[in-house]
């Protein structure tokens, strides 16, 4: 099976910045569209940010929009989430998922997870 890996996550003030990255285990992540989702102590995990297949098609959850950046590397099978501004409220556990035959973000699914990095923005 694929194997996520998540790095890059800590503890930083607010409006500050951090660079997520998303390591697959096999060369075969261009066959995949992937997204980063996140989840607080006691509420939902919500997808933060989706990028296709392709690279032709991006997603960005309202309150991330203009601060968070998705990009990928086929290459070095990773994808990445640059955050920047971060606020209390991005505080989080992020995951990385990785979807099958690069469905759109209205069908993903979700087929690979990493184990999720932390990331605590406080004062």
């Amino acid at each position: 099976q694929l194997q996520l890996v998540e790095s890059g996550g800590g503890k930083v003030q607010p409006g500050g910045s951090l660079r997520l990255s998303c390591t697959a285990s096999k060369p075969v992540l261009n066959l995949y569209s992937v997204a980063w989702f996140r989840q607080a102590p006691g509420k939902v995990r919500e997808g933060v940010s989706y990028i296709s297949m392709n690279q032709g098609s991006s997603y960005y959850e309202d309150s991330v929009k203009g601060r968070f950046t998705i990009s990928r590397d086929d290459a070095r099978g990773a994808v990445y989430l640059q955050m920047n501004d971060l606020k209390p409220e991005d505080t989080a556990v992020y995951y990385c998922a990785a979807d099958i035959g690069g469905a759109s973000w209205n069908g993903f699914r979700g087929d690979y997870w990493g184990q999720g990095t932390q990331v605590t923005v406080s004062s």
